[in-house]
């Protein structure tokens, strides 16, 4: 399995150099559709810009794991519509041996998500991975800026996000809505406030089904917050794996007073996680 994992993602990067990547995986997916496929055995739900990309690489390199056809499918979130069958043919196929994993980041905050994720995975496994939110809102505002998604300062951002996204993040919630680019992309500090994202999913599953990662500790002992997701996963320690950072960038320093605004924002939240999660969360 590790095998044919580490030759797909040298094909990946010839194929992305020459621009034929993406043709080239639809090409496979139309191939794979209809075949017996797995579902996946565990979801990396998010939370973005907290180290998904990271934990999703080195976990893909571990011999037992199946690394799906593309790192972010979003079936639960984005691409429900397209059926069972389009979202089977993103991993192994039934008789292959190892344990298939689906990572999309946005399955965390998505409010419709957790039951629409459980009707079909009911015994799932799920990993949460939680950042400083003042830090994550900065990194996640940046990154839409390198994706020319974002025009505005981060201060007029975060100050027009309430009207950005709540309205959505209801309509979603209540099904009357398919999708929204700004709930999507613009949610900076809705993100962050991880107790309310927590509570949806522990109402439709077990708290034991759920292994929570810091980012911080992923981004100072990789190896060891690795080896904790794979016991939890049920599999053995990794017997070798590159820890290279993945999705990293240097942007401006925030503000100080803006820097202080958010802190006091995330405070209550911050203290309402750790009372859920009963264990001190550092920020």
């Amino acid at each position: 399995v590790r095998g044919q994992g580490v030759v797909r993602k040298g094909v990946a990067r010839a194929l992305r150099w020459f621009g034929l990547l993406e043709p080239a995986r639809q090409a496979e997916l139309r191939w794979r559709m209809g075949q017996p496929r797995a579902l996946p055995d565990a979801v990396i739900l998010g939370a973005q810009k907290s180290g998904t990309s990271s934990l999703h690489e080195y976990l893909t390199q571990h011999p037992d794991v199946i690394a799906p056809l593309r790192k972010e499918i979003h079936y639960f979130d984005l691409n429900l519509a397209r059926g069972e069958e389009w979202y089977r043919a993103h991993f192994g196929r039934v008789d292959e041996p190892g344990l298939n994993l689906d990572s999309s980041p946005y399955y965390l905050f998505h409010p419709a998500v957790p039951r629409r994720l459980h009707a079909l995975l009911p015994a799932a496994k799920l990993v949460v991975l939680l950042r400083d939110p003042v830090r994550r809102a900065y990194s996640h505002y940046w990154h839409e800026c390198d994706k020319r998604r974002e025009t505005l300062g981060f201060e007029d951002a975060i100050d027009a996000e309430p009207g950005r996204v709540d309205a959505a993040h209801a309509r979603l919630a209540a099904g009357t809505l398919e999708r929204s680019r700004e709930h999507q992309h613009f949610s900076y500090l809705a993100r962050g406030r991880y107790a309310e994202q927590l509570e949806r999913w522990f109402e439709v599953f077990p708290r034991e089904r759920f292994h929570i990662v810091r980012f911080e500790d992923l981004a100072r002992e990789p190896l060891d917050t690795l080896n904790e997701t794979l016991a939890f996963l049920g599999l053995p320690p990794a017997p070798s794996v590159s820890l290279e950072a993945r999705n990293t960038r240097r942007y401006p320093p925030m503000a100080a007073g803006t820097e202080a605004r958010l802190r006091s924002h995330f405070e209550p939240h911050n203290r309402r996680l750790e009372a859920l999660l009963s264990r001190p969360m550092g920020w």
